[in-house]
Parts: C-alpha cells; structure tokens; sequence
C-alpha cells in the first residue's frame, strides 16, 4: 500500500465543536478552525450551544493555538429576533470570533450595519447554487460562501471562475446528509413540533414508514424499497477523503465536518484522518479504513458527482464495528497508563489508540487495577478512572477503541 504523499496546500480544515471537550479534541487531532453555536440563533439543540462565557473561554483556547473559530448564528430569523442580531454581533467580535455562519439574509444585514468589521460566511442553509447569487451576498459584505450541498464540483467551478479571488468558499467533506433540500425540512415541525430550522431535528428522515388506504383503516403497508430496508428518506452519509484534491482544485479552500452532536471518538477519528490526508501522511485505503471505525450510515459522496442516486443507502441502519473504550489521562509510562472508561474491556482484548498524526496502533490488554489497587478481569462501568497495561508511546488525551 503506496503512501499518499500529496499534500494540499492552502486549505483549511475545518471542524464542529458542542462542548469544550470538542474543541479540545479538534484542537488536538488537526483542526485549523472549529465552529460552534452559542445561545441565540444556532441551528442544533440547545444542549450544543456554548453560553456567552464558555464561547469566551472557547476563543481563548482556540486562539491560543494560532486557530479561528466561527459562531453559528444561522436560524431563519423572525422579527422579535432581529433587534437582538447588533449586539450579539458586537458581542462575539468582542471575545475574537474570527467570523459568523449566517444563512438569514436580513441577520446578514443586520450584522453588516451594526458590527460591520465582524466577518460573515454564508451557511450552506442559504443554498447559495450560482455565481450570481455568491456575488450578490459579496456585495452585501460576505467574505465566505458555504456552498450548498446539492452542487456538483463542476458547479462550484464555475462559482469560483466568476467571482471574485478575495471571496472564499467552502464546502461540507463529512458527515451527516438531510434528504430535504440543503436541511430545508418541514418533517420533524409536522409530525413533532420540532423545527429542524431553529435547531430542534428529531431526525424523522430516519423512521420508518407505512401506508394505509384509505378504504382499508387500520391495515398498514410496510413501505418497501427492496430488501435494503424501508428508511426511505434517509440518506447515506457524506464522506470526500479520496477527493480532497479534487475539491481543492475547484476552489473550495475550507473542508467542512459536520458533527456538533457526535462523540469526541467521533471527531478525533474524523480529524485525525482528514488532517492526514490533507498533509499526505497515509494513504486513501488507511484512511477510509479509520473512517470506518467510527458508526456512521454507509459513506457517498453526496452530490459532487452527479449521481443523486448515491445517496439511497445499501444497508438499513448504522455500521458499528468498533467501539470508544476509553481515554487516556496521561502519558503510558512504565507499561502502563491511566485512562478514563467509556464502553466494556476486559483483559485479554486488542485494543488500539489513536494518536494525533498517526494510524490506530494496537495493543494487548493484560492488565486492569483500579483506583484502589485491585486487578480486575474487566472493566464494565463507564467514566471510571482505571490503570491498564500499556506500551511506550500513548500520550495523555489519545482515544482507545475496540473492534466489536
């Protein structure tokens, strides 16, 4: 297996942040710049979204590493919200936010006029699809467009061919894909009460669904595709890591992942990898073969190739072949290193830890003592501090997975 030393220059890598362990875990495994939602008019659930003090201490620590962080102000605004905008925005320039991701034309507007030094980029929820809407929010003082996923390379191409150099693009590379145009959903607010446009998404793309003839009540239909499973609108999930280049090529100069809910062994692996690939450090079949230790839906490559059918997935339901186990505290030294656990081990188990920079490296489990001293045969209870055996080399913060 060739090593894939082509590096990529000139982009940013850029990753999501829910809390301040995913900061700190993005921070560690390669981000060049995180985003993250604060408390007013961020599109995930409130459980995600920074309060004015820990988006504070976020844009310390980010800074502090010579990274930029971007806030989330991208809820479709309504007209109670919009004396608010000004001073939010004042407020996140304030604390350094190197930028806002705003979908909302009039918040765009607002924005410019009170806090006109703040950088705005454009979400992707504004479905930004040609050159001449790309300029106009130029015009309006955007210096980014996150263009939306249902284009084509090509399309962006072209976007970057007819506007001007100092305007920046960006683009999702990972994660999670909606059905509905660009995350435009009405499904949850029907059928839940939830809003998928004010951060509130009960996933309903995700159940299943029968029918019922009217003529017949009560006798329901299981709504079949084939025999792949029946989630007919949920899609498969979005991975680009074997055509980064491509991209770069077409003039995206930031790779967006998505992933603000998910674990931090979910954005270690992700970062990790697209950092590798960005530097040239391992080869796309390494790669892919880290992606696939994280649960994810079966991976496409969303709309970028003109196949929307790509999208209908193979197989119902999550790939889950490996398992989180633990965290470690500290540097192993002496065959040995204290970790934090997250999911059951037990001696005799090949675990493997990932570093940042490196491929997941594995090793046997021959011993568990806990905080007391007592070996154990197995460790079944989570956010447990224990001391497992170890070898030279595992660093204080590494992830530790297990193949189910």
């Amino acid at each position: 297996m060739s090593l894939n030393t082509n590096k990529i220059e000139n982009v940013e890598l850029l990753m999501p942040a829910g809390d301040m362990e995913g900061v700190e875990t993005s921070l560690r495994y390669g981000a060049d710049a995180i985003y993250c939602g604060g408390p007013f008019m961020q599109m995930r659930a409130s459980k995600v979204g920074f309060t004015e003090e820990k988006l504070a201490e976020a844009s310390e620590k980010i800074h502090a590493m010579g990274k930029k962080l971007y806030v989330t102000v991208n809820c479709f605004a309504e007209n109670e919200e919009i004396p608010r905008i000004g001073g939010y925005a004042k407020f996140l320039k304030g604390i350094g936010v190197d930028a806002v991701i705003v979908s909302d034309i009039g918040a765009i507007a607002e924005i410019k006029e009170k806090c006109p030094e703040l950088e705005v980029h454009v979400s992707t929820q504004a479905n930004c699809m040609n050159y001449r809407a790309a300029n106009v929010y130029y015009n309006m003082g955007a210096s980014r467009v996150v263009v939306a996923r249902e284009l084509s390379l090509e399309r962006i191409r072209e976007i970057r061919e007819n506007t001007p150099k100092d305007l920046e693009l960006e683009a999702f590379v990972h994660g999670a894909m909606c059905m509905s145009y660009s995350g435009r959903c009405l499904l949850s607010a029907y059928l839940t009460g939830r809003s998928g446009n004010k951060g509130e998404c009960a996933q309903s793309c995700r159940w299943h669904y029968y029918l019922m003839e009217e003529k017949r009540p009560g006798e329901y239909f299981k709504i079949e595709e084939d025999d792949r499973g029946s989630a007919i609108l949920s899609s498969k999930e979005m991975c680009c890591i074997e055509h980064l280049q491509e991209f770069a090529d077409a003039g995206v100069c930031s790779f967006k992942v998505e992933g603000r809910m998910r674990t931090p062994f979910y954005t270690a692996t992700v970062a990790n990898a697209y950092r590798m690939a960005i530097d040239g450090k391992a080869s796309k079949e390494e790669l892919m073969a880290e992606l696939n230790t994280i649960s994810h839906r079966p991976f496409c490559t969303g709309f970028y190739y003109n196949d929307p059918n790509a999208l209908i997935p193979d197989t119902e339901g999550y790939i889950r072949d490996w398992l989180f186990v633990a965290t470690a505290l500290e540097d192993s030294k002496d065959g040995k290193v204290k970790v934090m656990t997250r999911n059951p081990f037990q001696c005799g188990d090949e675990l493997q830890v990932l570093t940042p920079g490196s491929l997941g490296r594995p090793f046997g489990v021959t011993s568990i003592v806990n905080e007391d001293g007592e070996a154990l045969d197995r460790s079944a209870t989570p956010m447990r501090v224990l001391t497992i055996s170890a070898p030279d080399g595992i660093l204080k913060g590494d992830i530790i997975r297990k193949r189910q």
